[in-house]
């Protein structure tokens, strides 16, 4: 977070909620204004979860406990969501076979001002701007900050159409997150695009703000407001231009995309092929911003341009953003393009300043890839948009995988008869290599923690043979979790030990 951001968070309002032994244990926890989440699953400990780790707190949640907290919160909706009046803190329920509430998730909701001011000079052009990022990277917080900045500090009529109430909070009074932007609740999902509609035809809003587009009515629903000449701030489901180029439903948002058959002139004027794809209509949003991280973003400044010439084969300049821990913005370029059916990207230095890749796992916290016989370009891509915990590495001796081309040397590699890990991958396409990689990493770090759970079963066997401690590598809180779970199957005593991003567990005879 840089210094001229601030964060609101009501977290007393949110405190008072939960049961009163939780809340005060919380209350003089050192670590609260990073508190994220609290879990109660009914005869589980309580969870408060914090970022990189967790803590249980005072024994097992009861039925009395969670009774207190559903009393004291809005309706459950159809979606097993209620929030807290004039707050954005959410409680999720989790139910049983027969409806009853059995576990719930309370997570705190923060207003962070300060977010856009990464791209406030396109937000002041009065653009349109589609926002494309994984959950959880920072959408809707930068939603909520610039219907703020849009009503109070350019005096915009400013309306925000709010599904589930994730924008402005729950109850008929939004958060002042908003500012004086107004606030449209949506009934029901699919009444999400009568209701965008409906803030135009009523209310004559200069500037409407959306959170998720994600059906073909919502699609529609957003052309048709922005050829009415009213400016759309939105995000949809995506991560980058290209999941909206192949997804049928919301390629209209960049133009649609068609396949037309050219006359054997046009096709040699050309040089290309008879049938082409080509952008069938202006895009809905003239400039889209997807977010790697909360303050790294890629910006396609004219989808038209970028549409147009991608699905002609070239490669196009998208610009890249980054936040530095002082406020300073670091600009850079990236060449994206078109490789076969999809995409690769490289990086170039912009006024004197690289940003480099937006994520790179830890080396202590990564596994290490071969690669033999696959195009870099095309693994490092997969590897950086599965977020996938893995280095590569230049010495097959060093791997704990590898990654090899059928009609390389895979057969060599597994007759060696050690622990490494082989991947084929039958084809040289981006597609081929990147199913390999998400089925191997399951796009969540999955493989990284059947390593971290093998090693723990590994650790309890030797502890049972030997009867001495010991310490495993150093792990993410999430999957030393894992790891203490198992060793607890197995009756054996586990601690943390170790301060971040050190912390590894112990395991100790019983």
């Amino acid at each position: 977070m840089t210094p001229e951001q601030m964060v609101t968070d009501n977290i007393e309002e949110f405190l008072d909620v939960l049961p009163p032994r939780v809340r005060e244990v919380l209350r003089q926890h050192p670590r609260l204004d990073d508190l994220l989440e609290v879990v109660l699953d009914l005869g589980r400990p309580i969870e408060a979860r914090f970022p990189e780790a967790f803590e249980f707190i005072d024994g097992e949640a009861t039925s009395v406990d969670l009774t207190y907290v559903t009393e004291r919160v809005g309706l459950f909706d159809r979606d097993n969501r209620a929030g807290i009046e004039r707050t954005l803190h959410r409680i999720s329920c989790i139910r049983n076979r027969l409806g009853e509430i059995v576990g719930l998730t309370c997570r705190v909701g923060r207003a962070v001002y300060g977010t856009i001011d990464i791209i406030r000079d396109i937000i002041d052009t009065g653009r349109s701007i589609l926002l494309l990022g994984r959950p959880g990277v920072g959408k809707t917080t930068k939603l909520r900050e610039a219907a703020r900045v849009l009503a109070d500090e350019l005096n915009k009529r400013a309306v925000v159409v709010d599904t589930n109430n994730e924008i402005a909070g729950d109850g008929d009074i939004p958060h002042p997150a908003i500012g004086r932007a107004r606030r449209m609740q949506v009934p029901q999902d699919r009444q999400q695009c009568d209701v965008m509609i409906e803030a135009v035809e009523n209310h004559m809003p200069e500037v409407i703000i959306i959170d998720e587009i994600s059906n073909e009515r919502d699609a529609f629903a957003a052309r048709t407001i922005a050829e009415r000449g009213v400016q759309l701030i939105a995000t949809a489901h995506g991560t980058t231009l290209e999941n909206l180029m192949s997804n049928p439903t919301l390629a209209d948002l960049i133009g649609g995309i068609q396949a037309v058959t050219l006359s054997d002139e046009e096709a040699r004027k050309r040089g290309t092929q008879k049938t082409v794809l080509e952008r069938k209509a202006a895009p809905t949003f003239d400039t889209v911003v997807e977010i790697e991280e909360i303050d790294c973003l890629v910006i396609h400044h004219d989808v038209a341009r970028t549409v147009d010439e991608l699905l002609l084969g070239r490669s196009v300049s998208a610009e890249v953003r980054e936040s530095d821990a002082d406020g300073r913005v670091r600009r850079s370029q990236r060449q994206v393009e078109l490789v076969g059916s999809s995409w690769s990207s490289r990086t170039e230095e912009f006024e004197e300043e690289n940003v480099g890749e937006c994520y790179r796992p830890e080396a202590d916290d990564a596994l290490r890839l071969f690669v033999d016989g696959i195009p870099q370009r095309k693994v490092d891509r997969a590897l950086r948009e599965l977020r996938a915990p893995a280095l590569t590495v230049d010495d097959p001796r060093h791997a704990d995988i590898i990654l090899a081309a059928t009609s390389h040397r895979q057969g060599a590699y597994r007759s060696r008869g050690s622990s490494t890990r082989v991947l084929t991958v039958r084809g040289n396409s981006y597609g081929h290599v990147y199913e390999v990689l998400r089925e191997f990493f399951g796009g969540d770090g999955s493989a990284k923690e059947r390593f971290a759970v093998q090693e723990a079963q590994q650790a309890v066997e030797e502890v049972l043979r030997h009867g001495q401690p010991v310490e495993l590598t150093p792990q993410n809180a999430y999957v030393r979790r894992l790891q203490h779970e198992l060793i607890a199957q197995h009756e054996l005593r586990s601690e943390s030990v170790g301060r971040e991003p050190r912390r590894r567990v112990r395991v100790m005879p019983d």
